[in-house]
């Protein structure tokens, strides 16, 4: 593990709804906590009655006499962290961790771009905060939908003023990721939080103009993909089972549940401890990771089990546990997995 999780309890005291879809709750832990822009937590939800660990970034700076808040975006496609959280009333109590920071900021550079798709905001506004408060030369591009789909407009408006530029799809100002980082001063260090296709295109870009892989950081969701989520079969032939993936479950949920047991961490797609691997699919694999270069996703010979899934068809893999009632891999498979 990269971190132990220090759990504790926390009030919520106050729940408004910034934009469509999107839930702002604040709370207060039971003891003083400080975190740095691109925090985030662990918070405990419960679905049908069983705890599960979902992560939010906390929005903001640090602030002794501030609430901790975090927006929860309402997701058709949940595995039932949002349904829980937007179930939350002022007043509940929540288990929570301490903040840790995977999206750290370096500061004193000449230039900083940061980059928002939808619900990635929530990170980034604390960037702008503190890049504000040290009077720092940063423009902010954030891209939505939809105008009354984007939270914190106004108030970022007021902070960054003609910093802060907006690209709205359906009123035709989509953001060109091509150009914007073409068109950057050099040296510009940028963070970008996103659905996966935003990273993706970042990346590649990053790729083609050689910039240096320093100045380029990101944060992902872990449940976006290229794929609209539907639910999928996986077949295990060394355990002689079949398993269907429910819309709303991970792959990692449906092999841990089925006595299949898979070691993970982050289950956001960055540390590729949950990897497994695949024997053969008759869809296609909708990579949702970090973890896996464009290239090694092509080959489709692995995937992150917690947050990559199967559109179109079913999939057959093979894991790195080998239970009591586990028999060799058939030999048709045997090239594409360890013994």
């Amino acid at each position: 593990m990269r971190y132990s999780n220090q759990w504790m309890s926390a009030d919520v005291i106050h729940i408004s709804t910034p934009a469509n879809n999107v839930r702002l709750i604040q709370f207060l832990p039971e003891k003083s906590l400080h975190f740095t822009p691109g925090a985030h937590i662990d918070v405990r939800v419960y679905i049908n009655g069983e705890p599960y660990t979902r992560s939010y970034s906390l929005v903001g700076t640090h602030d002794p006499a501030r609430p901790f808040t975090i927006a929860v975006k309402k997701l058709d496609d949940s595995r039932g962290g949002s349904d829980y959280m937007w179930s939350l009333k002022i007043g509940a109590k929540l288990t929570v961790s301490q903040p840790k920071n995977h999206f750290e900021m370096t500061y004193g550079r000449d230039e900083y771009l940061l980059i928002a798709g939808g619900i990635g905001i929530t990170p980034i506004v604390g960037m702008a905060e503190e890049l504000n408060r040290r009077d720092a030369n940063f423009r902010l591009l954030y891209a939505g939908s939809s105008q009354d789909a984007m939270p914190f407009v106004d108030d970022l408006h007021q902070l960054c003023g003609d910093r802060l530029s907006l690209h709205i799809s359906d009123e035709g100002t989509r953001l060109n990721i091509a150009s914007t980082i073409s068109a950057m001063s050099q040296g510009t260090q940028v963070y970008v939080c996103g659905p996966i296709r935003m990273l993706d295109d970042v990346r590649q870009v990053w790729q083609d103009l050689s910039l240096p892989a320093g100045d380029l950081r990101y944060e992902t969701f872990g449940t976006t993909g290229r794929y609209a989520t539907q639910a999928f079969d996986v077949h295990l032939p060394r355990f002689d089972k079949t398993i269907t993936v429910s819309k709303n479950q991970t792959l990692l949920d449906a092999l841990n549940s089925n006595g299949i047991e898979v070691l993970s961490d982050c289950e956001r797609g960055e540390c590729g401890l949950c990897t497994v691997f695949i024997l053969g699919t008759t869809g296609t694999v909708d990579h949702r990771d970090m973890f896996f270069s464009e290239e090694q996703k092509a080959e489709n010979a692995k995937l992150c089990a917690c947050v990559s899934r199967v559109v179109n068809g079913d999939i057959t893999i093979d894991t790195s546990y080998r239970g009591t009632d586990s028999h060799p891999i058939p030999p048709e498979f045997a090239a594409r997995t360890p013994q």
